[in-house]
């Protein structure tokens, strides 16, 4: 009950050249596998990315994330207007 029997797939495979025709159908399969490598190729490079390197120094926080550095001034309102 939890798989798919044959006829299954023939209804599957017959809505598919009914709604894209024949001449789509490989065209619609070859930009599917491209899509695919592509995908699991920026995977595996965010994979290495994350992976911390041995010999890199440790990050500094910026000014903005500093415990020790004084907040930034917050600009005065003035009520000079311009003449």
């Amino acid at each position: 009950m939890g798989g798919l029997q044959p006829w299954h797939w023939l209804i599957v495979i017959a809505l598919a050249v009914l709604l894209f025709g024949f001449k789509r159908l490989p065209d619609a399969a070859r930009s599917l596998g491209k899509s695919m490598r592509i995908f699991k190729s920026e995977i595996k490079e965010m994979q290495s990315d994350s992976k911390p390197d041995a010999a890199a120094p440790p990050a500094t926080p910026i000014a903005s994330e500093r415990a020790d550095a004084p907040a930034p001034e917050a600009e005065q309102p003035t009520d000079k207007h311009p003449a």
